[in-house]
């Protein structure tokens, strides 16, 4: 099997070991970089063989991966792995997801952990949510997978589609992964391999919630609050779930208010998130 990761960089400094464990277990690996001007030390990270894409500005995580993605499969790709450049791969993990893929499957990730933190998300009657404990099986089927490490099969990218490049950053991974199982596959979190992955600038921990709290820049509120809407507009998630994202996403822009001491400046981004979002104003900020 002919496996092609596809690792998207912006402004990504020394990646150099991640790039390393990804050439020493797939047959290809391909960057697409996001870095406006593009990076100029990027190519010496790079290990021999593989393919350097510089965009020369931020198109956003779905059409870097959608680029590289077209690139992996023009060029014979059987499956594509997708990376973010903070990730961690452990040793043996792209075998162990090779392994657990069959028919029906549309993807398989790894269990991705932040720190104490495990990034693994089940349905529940109201949505995505992360378990307290992870279930004692070899395999979890999930409601989506984070993107980095996530494996897909070259016939489930024809049949489901590309990343919508329209939503940017942010929630990519769950559209995807909900158009896939809309066309009846299943989507895999394997314990036997963990990932470290970060998924937020920074982490809080509130009294009284075992889970912590992911916090991210302003920017990244006005992606997440638009797309979020932009979701609930869809007919992708059930009607619970609505309901749950709706009310999530007003809680979610309470407390970044609250708690990060540039509330004035947030709110310009808070607002324009949901703005935009019920306006179906999508694609990259400000444009």
């Amino acid at each position: 099997m002919n496996i092609q990761a596809v690792v998207v960089t912006h402004n990504p400094g020394p990646i150099g070991s991640l790039l390393a464990a990804l050439a020493d277990q797939c047959d290809h690996v391909i960057v697409v970089d996001n870095t406006p001007g593009g990076d100029p030390v990027l190519s010496q990270s790079l290990p021999v063989g593989s393919t350097l894409l510089t965009v020369g500005e931020n198109i956003g995580i779905a059409a870097a991966q959608n680029i590289g993605i077209e690139h992996a499969l023009a060029h014979g790709a059987d499956a594509v792995l997708l990376s973010d450049q903070d990730s961690i791969i452990p040793a043996g993990m792209i075998d162990t997801l090779v392994s657990h893929q069959s028919p029906g499957v549309g993807a398989v990730g790894p269990v991705p952990v932040e720190g104490t933190d495990t990034l693994v998300y089940t349905d529940h009657e109201y949505g995505p949510k992360r378990p307290a404990t992870l279930p004692d099986f070899d395999e979890i089927e999930v409601s989506f997978l984070l993107a980095s490490g996530c494996l897909i099969p070259r016939s489930v990218l024809e049949e489901v589609g590309s990343m919508n490049s329209a939503l940017f950053i942010d929630h990519v991974d769950l559209e995807w992964g909900m158009r896939a199982r809309r066309a009846g596959y299943r989507l895999l979190a394997i314990p036997a391999t963990v990932l470290e992955h970060r998924l937020g600038d920074s982490v809080v921990k509130i009294p009284g919630r075992e889970q912590v709290v992911h916090v991210h820049g302003p920017v990244r509120n006005y992606y997440l609050i638009r797309n979020t809407i932009a979701l609930i507009k869809t007919d992708l998630l059930p009607s619970k779930w609505r309901v749950r994202y709706a009310y999530w996403i007003v809680r979610f822009a309470v407390f970044n208010l609250l708690v990060n001491p540039d509330r004035l400046s947030r709110f310009h981004y808070v607002a324009r998130g949901f703005g935009d979002g019920w306006r179906g104003r999508l694609g990259r900020y400000g444009r």
